[in-house]
């Protein structure tokens, strides 16, 4: 059975700074291109951020600079850095695992930017 479970999300105000995580079953982790995505209420799904099986990433341009991916392999683990955080950035974040044929996606984890 395959599984990802996001946590990390919450409540935090703008300019602040929450860490998101994604931990996978199931799949040979390492060989898998991970990413998150995120969709905010009447928006459509937004590819946020990606890293390859060899560690390349790339970002949505709205949160270059303030955003990073990172993976743990030895945890299976995916991780989303999010710092100087803005109302915009509110949305259900989500991760995926894509290799080949297969495509996974996490339940989702809440984060909303407000004072």
């Amino acid at each position: 059975q395959v599984q990802l479970v996001e946590s990390g999300g919450g409540l935090v105000q703008p300019g602040g700074s929450l860490r998101l995580s994604c931990a996978a079953s199931g799949i040979t982790f390492s060989i898998y291109a991970m990413a998150w995505y995120r969709q905010a209420p009447g928006k459509q799904r937004e590819l946020v951020a990606t890293i390859t099986k060899t560690g390349s990433t790339d970002y949505l341009d709205s949160v270059k600079g303030r955003f990073t991916i990172s993976r743990d392999n030895a945890e299976n683990t995916v991780y989303l850095q999010m710092n100087s955080l803005k109302p915009e950035d509110t949305a259900d974040y989500y991760c995926n695992a894509h290799f080949f044929k297969s495509d996974y996606w996490g339940q989702g984890t809440q984060v909303t930017v407000s004072s």
